[in-house]
């Protein structure tokens, strides 16, 4: 019997006697729990098998615990949590990884996300392996639906892979295409021996038999394309090289589960066949077989543009610094093209812009004497400019600047913005792009129709078949579980209907009380509507079963929002003499009605002074609507500390929810949040949150931290300091939450699960190496011998599997025609052989639903499949901020939620001219931990509002 579980071994027994230490700890013990499959790398199985070829499930019994091991402690070098020789992977030699790239691909769209390369610990000759499907689920009622993956029958060809060096390098694939393209048509009935390759655009070419030679360099010349005159011609030399072969057969064996890696370079191969016609058609970005949008820049004057942006149309006099900040931020990286001399229009791409106008910028001529930039575009061109009150931009190197008025410049067509938008342009983009399950379907049909794979010149080449219909997959429909209300309301309990419920005549479970509140108006609502607002939201909170007291302790104040910062200390400086312990249960703000002051709110409350909000925009408080109300009043209820609802099997004492109410269980949620494309200088925030409560998992608390910039890998989920007096202390945000858990429940988790969301099918094997060893280091720091056993599951939204209802069955879709909540798939489009499921939570609104991937990295609880389907799906009715099942698992969505609110506080005092939190990381590592610490009695609350 294995020695795991709540303080098993010397630290205490399974029922949670003997508690955490109260000080720190030196390193934890070393351990290794390692278990997997040997073989190669790793990845997703894109493909659906042919017709002919029977779908093999796993062996039923193919999934065993590893047996009890001994825990002897790691001598004081092994203590960093970084070492490459940490404990986990140096006892499971198969935890390993290789530096390679990882491609995902889906056949409904035939589009393939590759990762880069990682940073990889020591590697060995195996992989890392995940725990096998414990079997299909059984649970719920059986359906059919149709997912937008199509079959592909592919013949045992000769693939051959082959290197392709293209000089003087290019970055466009544009331009890559057009090279190999004159290649083809002049060297392929000689050179080339009559083949006919495909090409990724980038460094790798594909052939269906080996080509005459294992290396050739050919000449290529083409005219240039990056200027007007296209009379020049340019050459390029491209060297193709012999690589490998991809072998069909491990595919086949794969997909049949007699394979237990998925030959990825295969994968790759085939997916770059089927995407070279669209291709070649349609540019970089062809469509095949998805719905994909993305945003560009509006092609035409810059100047249009600025004004647009900036909402401005006088520009005579000088951008203030927060435009011209916001105007740095978009234009960067834009390329542009003058047209202020009709002779030669010259494209340049932007660096920056000016911190002054115009009219004060001056450069040395050729003869040394000063010049302004206002003279000289009227010496050499004849130009006035008009507007020179405006920056200028700034393109080419740092000792060759080069000065761009904005009114002389053209925003070239087809550049994608890939910064983020703001809410209106979101707004704009899902109504352009929403379109209802049918029509999607529809288009997705169409687009693979005309992708006219049948006569595809490449598709024969390479001797594969590809079929036009969506592929039917077996379903299950998983009931909603029962939610429990407080006995003194109408109704003590529901069962949600398609994904949804209404509490009307239901009272919140645990009611919180707000003894202390006031209320802040930042808007131009007027005082007597917002004292309505007020007393009607107060009325609302009561009547669910909250304690909150009638009147505020200070009267409603009305503030500048120009003055924001100040009128939110002057508040708290206001209560603290009056209120008994000087503390504000709640501050209700009304929002102006200008966007941006959100993030300094938050700030200000959850890291400054430790108080719990409700912001509320104007145009809901005039409105006072009572479903509003209703939502207001369940966010406030649990940032005040109360429940709203519980599932009703975690009360029971008759029932028990596998896995989750047998023992003192916690359930983590992880993501990281990146900053968007283009801000080079601000770091990655990563969010951690836990379950607080037991058994009935509803109350959640939130801890964050920046990171390095773009690091994917949550960096202090277990650390160690060395203080000058008691020497190392073992800390970091896994370690804080089970202590939080033990000081809420008084007991010790004996289970833990864990959901991480945001990472990537080629990061699979590196975040499980990493946070699972953290995990456990952290674990071990706190009591000799702690080691519970682990779950850890990925979570994936960002995919491209749809699935479809089958035609004419009405009672098979909710309202707005999407699949019904609570539909999980586990065969035929997922993985052969390991623990995944696609799984809709949650009710459509508009738009076609998208199911969230779960895969099971590593599992010490023995789930069964119908156990930890049934578990997610049950959760996803426990989110606290509506009466509907949401998409993906609450402990994600809050981590979720947790570091999006990190982004507030760094954004809230940014500024152009100080150093940034990524900018001092690069001189210092330990700054990266700059961001500002949430006050202990928000850590609850802070992504519920």
């Amino acid at each position: 019997m294995s020695n795991r579980g709540g303080g098993g071994g010397r630290g205490g027994g399974r029922g949670g006697s003997g508690g955490f230490p109260r000080e720190s700890q030196p390193p934890p013990p070393a351990y290794g729990r390692g278990r997997g499959r040997e073989g190669s790398q790793r990845g997703r199985g894109g493909y659906a098998p042919p017709p002919a070829a029977s779908y093999a499930p796993p062996p039923a019994a193919s999934y065993a615990p590893p047996p009890a091991a001994s825990y002897a402690p790691a001598p004081p070098t092994m203590a960093s949590s970084g070492s490459p020789e940490s404990s986990l992977l140096r006892e499971t030699e198969r935890l390993s990884l290789s530096e390679t790239k990882s491609v995902v691909m889906t056949p409904g769209s035939s589009s393939a996300s590759v990762s880069a390369p990682v940073d990889a610990p020591p590697r060995s000759s195996k992989s890392i392996g995940y725990p096998a499907r414990p079997g299909f689920g059984r649970a719920g009622r059986k359906c059919v639906v149709r997912a937008n993956h199509f079959l592909v029958e592919v013949t045992d060809k000769d693939l051959c892979h082959y290197d392709v060096a293209i000089s003087p390098e290019t970055t466009s694939r544009n331009l890559n295409r057009s090279i190999i393209t004159e290649l083809v048509k002049l060297f392929k009935h000689s050179d080339l021996g009559g083949r006919t390759p495909a090409y990724d655009g980038r460094k790798s070419l594909y052939t269906a038999a080996q080509l005459p030679f294992t290396s050739k360099t050919f000449a290529i010349k083409l005219a240039e394309i990056d200027r007007k005159d296209n009379g020049r011609e340019k050459e390029f030399r491209v060297t193709i090289k012999f690589a490998a072969k991809a072998d069909l057969h491990h595919l086949q064996q794969f997909l049949q589960s007699r394979q237990s890696d998925s030959p990825q370079e295969t994968i790759h191969a085939l997916d770059v066949v089927l995407r070279e016609s669209p291709c070649t058609h349609t540019g970089e970005n062809p469509d095949l077989g998805d719905i994909a949008a993305t945003s560009f820049y509006k092609e035409g004057h810059l100047m249009d543009f600025v004004a647009e942006y900036l909402n401005i149309r006088d520009f005579s006099r000088p951008l203030g610094d927060h435009d011209r900040i916001k105007l740095k931020k978009v234009l960067r990286g834009v390329r542009v093209e003058t047209n202020h001399n009709p002779d030669l229009q010259i494209r340049y791409k932007i660096n920056g812009i000016s911190s002054v106008p115009i009219d004060k910028i001056t450069f040395p001529d050729q003869n040394g004497a000063s010049i302004s930039i206002v003279q000289y575009f009227r010496n050499k061109y004849g130009l006035n400019l008009r507007y020179t009150k405006l920056p200028c931009l700034l393109a080419g190197s740092d000792s060759r600047p080069k000065y761009l008025p904005m009114e002389v410049c053209q925003i070239i067509s087809g550049q994608r913005y890939v910064k983020k938008l703001n809410e209106r342009q979101v707004t704009n983009i899902l109504r352009a792009t929403c379109k209802r399950p049918h029509e999607r379907e529809a288009s997705i049909v169409k687009v693979v129709n005309g992708n006219n794979y049948g006569s595809d010149n490449f598709v024969k080449e390479f001797g594969m078949k590809i079929y036009s219909q969506m592929v039917s997959v077996d379903a299950r429909v998983l009931p909603p579980p029962m939610l429990k209300y407080h006995d003194s309301g109408e109704q003590k309990s529901c069962q949600p209907s398609v994904g949804q419920w209404n509490m009307m005549r239901m009272k919140m479970v645990n009611g919180g009380t707000v003894n202390n509140w006031a209320c802040l108006n930042f808007s131009r609502t007027s005082e007597r509507e917002v004292i309505q607002f007020c007393d009607d939201l107060v009325a609302m909170c009561n009547r669910k079963g909250m304690v909150f007291k009638t009147r505020p302790c200070i009267n409603l104040i009305a503030a500048n929002p120009r003055n924001l910062e100040a009128a939110l200390r002057n508040l708290h400086q206001r209560a603290s003499s009056i209120v008994p312990n000087g503390q504000l249960d709640l501050v209700i703000i009304i929002l102006p009605e200008i966007r941006g002051s959100y993030g300094m709110i938050k700030k200000v409350f959850e890291t400054e002074l430790g108080i719990v909000s409700q912001c509320c925009a104007p145009k809901h408080v005039s409105r006072c609507n009572p479903q509003y109300l209703e939502n207001i009043s369940l966010k406030i209820n649990v940032k005040v500390g109360g429940r709203n609802t519980v599932l009703e099997d975690a009360l029971s004492k008759s029932k028990v929810i596998p896995n989750l109410t047998d023992r003192p269980t916690i359930i983590f949620g992880a993501d990281v949040t990146h900053p968007a494309p283009g801000e080079d200088s601000s770091p990655s925030i990563a969010a951690v949150v836990a379950s607080m409560d037991w058994p009935e998992v509803t109350k959640y608390r939130g801890v964050i931290s920046a990171q390095t910039h773009r690091e994917e890998m949550i960096e202090d989920l277990y650390s160690v300091v060395q203080d000058p007096n008691k020497g190392p202390l073992a800390g970091g945000m896994i370690r804080e939450l089970l202590v939080a858990f033990y000081k809420s429940t008084g007991r010790k988790p004996e289970r833990i699960i864990f959901y991480r969301d945001g990472v990537s099918e080629g990061q699979f094997s590196h975040v499980l190496l990493q946070e699972m060893d953290k995990i456990r280091k952290a674990c071990a720091s706190l009591q000799e011998g702690y080691l519970p056993p682990v779950t850890f599951v990925v979570v994936q939204k960002r995919h491209h599997t749809r699935l479809f209802a089958e035609h004419g069955n009405r009672g098979a879709t909710d309202r707005s025609g999407n699949i019904l909540p609570g539909t999980v798939v586990d065969t035929k489009i997922c993985h052969p052989t390991e623990f995944d499921f696609y799984l809709c939570s949650h009710a459509g609104i508009q738009g076609t639903s998208r199911p969230t991937h779960y895969h099971v990295l590593y599992d010490e609880n023995n789930f069964t499949a119908d156990g930890l389907q049934t578990l997610t799906n049950n959760l996803c009715y426990t989110y606290a901020r509506c009466t509907r099942s949401v998409s993906i698992v609450p402990p994600a969505y809050y981590a979720h939620l947790a570091a999006f609110r990190a982004r507030y506080y760094m954004e809230a005092d940014q500024s152009d001219g100080s150093t940034s939190i990524g900018d001092a990381s690069r001189e210092n590592p330990v700054a990266v931990r700059m961001l500002p610490k949430i006050k202990e009695n928000v850590k609850n609350v802070m992504f519920y509002c």
